[in-house]
């Protein structure tokens, strides 16, 4: 039912149940105060009626509410149409309501604040500001293998390297009993500079740029000198002039391995030289060495200086084993390239058991390294002859021969070939070689052309193509085109593979060979010999 029919039933439940309760107080009945409920309110009728001239009963006004929020701009066109429905007083849907009184709401949207903007970035900064600099502080990002050795901080480790990019800073190396800078303390005063001079008519040129590209390592590794790569090609070398007149020839480096003086270095640094002068770190003054010995193949000299009056023992730089080492470990190398002395580098071992070949052109013989270490330490011309050591400042090997193809591919030779060569070179006797397995016969391989030409079947083995005089092949009758299958009984099928199986054998042991001669398969004895007992210079032999 609607608000009248409330109100009229109302007031007759209230004449019958108490007619006196609804008067006013001067005593006459009033049927004007009744409750309101919800939007709506109830108004005097004698006002209203006032008001329109007639008395109305139950005329109602319909209370607006208040809005609870503000209502969007593009809301204004539908609000007032829907304010003006408004149901009766159960809720559902009534009469057409009034449009006199539309809602008023507040359709400004709100400004955003430049100054809040510009302080909550200025507090995000200040926040990752702290949270990095207490990850730096308490290393939470660093390994523990990149801290500081001991325990200790290191101006090395905490700042960049603006010195060039053969510094190692100390504490990227793996914990060991030494450091990179504790190796150079301990070792450099051992590392001397050896210079050597040579008569102007003994010696055609001078060495340049503080390396001497006349050596055959550096014409090989590096080209350049005197008619080289790099010098003056197609012009006749000048004829040296007679004189006495001493001239530079070039710079290496040793080290000293004893107390009284001996030093240690290269065959090649010293080569020819008239005159060698050896200076110490921080010591100006050099000391004219002696050659005690050296030893073309292995490529090491020994060399002795004197002591002056009052002078202490001289620094030494001890001998390690090279055998000890491990490929992966970090090495250190001290020397003089190009002449700026005491130049330390590092790198790591790369490998082992290297061979490599150099021919010498002022002897016409060809050097032959075997056993070296590679190692990624930067190795140039003037380093030759320097030590290369371990962690523990032991000297694992010599410093000896860098390929210039190539980037970080340095070769030492090994301490061990070293320590049994030494105690011959102090006292200037041949070093003893090591045996080579050898029989004394040159091979070719047998191709498919070659035995067409022999006119024979055999698809696989070694040809022999000659033998040297009075050697283990010569001696048992191995001959000229006799084909090899095999040894023992084992075929092999080129000449490499027969080779390398001679290799292993002992010298003074038997080998029978398994030879083809005119069609006929036949075995020969043969007692494997010394390669250093024979001249083979002459032809390539096995």
């Amino acid at each position: 039912m609607d608000e009248r029919n409330y109100r009229s039933n109302r007031q007759d439940e209230e004449k019958e149940t108490n007619p006196t309760e609804n008067r006013n107080p001067a005593g006459n009945e009033d049927s004007s105060y009744y409750y309101s409920y919800g939007p709506f309110q109830s108004v005097n009728q004698e006002d209203t009626a006032s008001r329109n001239g007639t008395r109305q009963e139950g005329n109602v006004e319909i209370t607006r509410p208040d809005p609870l929020k503000p209502v969007p701009s593009h809301y204004n066109s539908e609000i007032p149409e829907q304010a003006g429905r408004v149901s009766g007083g159960s809720g559902q849907g009534g009469g057409q309501g009034n449009n006199n009184g539309n809602w008023n709401y507040n359709s400004r949207r709100p400004r955003s604040s430049v100054r809040s903007l510009l302080f909550s970035f200025i507090a995000g900064m200040l926040v990752i500001t702290v949270l990095m600099y207490t990850a730096d502080r308490t290393n939470m990002f660093t390994p523990q293998a990149a801290l500081t050795n001991n325990g200790t901080e290191s101006a090395q480790g905490t700042s960049s390297n603006t010195g060039g990019g053969n510094n190692v800073t100390a504490s990227l190396l793996p914990t060991g009993k030494e450091d990179v800078s504790s190796v150079v303390k301990q070792a450099s005063p051992a590392v001397v500079k050896i210079e050597t001079l040579a008569k102007q008519s003994s010696r055609n040129g001078a060495g340049q740029g503080g390396a001497n590209t006349s050596d055959p390592l550096y014409q090989y590794f590096f080209g350049g000198g005197l008619g080289g790569p790099s010098g003056n090609q197609g012009q006749e070398p000048q004829q040296p002039q007679a004189s006495n007149q001493l001239v530079p020839m070039g710079i290496g480096s040793g080290f000293i391995f004893d107390k009284e003086g001996y030093i240690l270095t290269n065959q090649h640094v010293v080569q020819g030289a008239d005159v060698i002068q050896v200076m110490l770190e921080n010591n100006s003054k050099p000391y004219e060495a002696k050659l005690l010995g050296s030893s073309f193949d292995l490529d090491l000299a020994v060399l002795k200086i004197e002591k002056n009056s009052g002078d202490k023992d001289f620094p030494v730089a001890p001998l390690g084993n090279s055998s000890n080492t491990q490929v992966g470990e970090w090495l250190v190398a001290i020397g003089n390239p190009e002449g700026f002395e005491h130049t330390v580098t590092a790198g790591v071992l790369s490998a082992k058991e290297r061979t490599i070949s150099i021919p010498d052109k002022e002897t016409g013989k060809t050097r032959e390294y075997s056993h070296l270490l590679q190692t990624d330490a930067s190795i140039n011309p003037g380093n030759s002859g320097g030590p290369l050591l371990n962690l523990n400042g032991e000297v694992i090997g010599m410093n000896v021969a860098v390929s210039a193809d190539a980037q970080g591919i340095g070769f030492a030779i090994p301490s061990s070939v070293i320590s049994e060569a030494v105690k011959y070179l102090k006292e200037n006797k041949d070093v003893p070689k090591e045996p080579v397995p050898f029989i004394g016969a040159s091979l070719m391989n047998l191709t498919p052309e070659v035995a067409k030409q022999m006119g024979t079947d055999i698809k696989e083995g070694s040809v022999v193509a000659s033998t040297v005089y009075q050697s283990p092949a010569y001696l048992a009758d191995l001959r000229a085109y006799d084909i090899i299958t095999g040894a023992n009984g084992t075929p092999y099928a080129t000449s490499q593979e027969l080779i390398d199986f001679i290799k292993t054998q002992k010298v003074g042991g038997e080998v029978t060979l398994n030879v083809v001669r005119d069609g006929k398969k036949i075995d020969v004895k043969v007692k494997v010999g010394n390669k250093n007992d024979f001249n083979t210079s002459q032809t390539q032999q096995q």
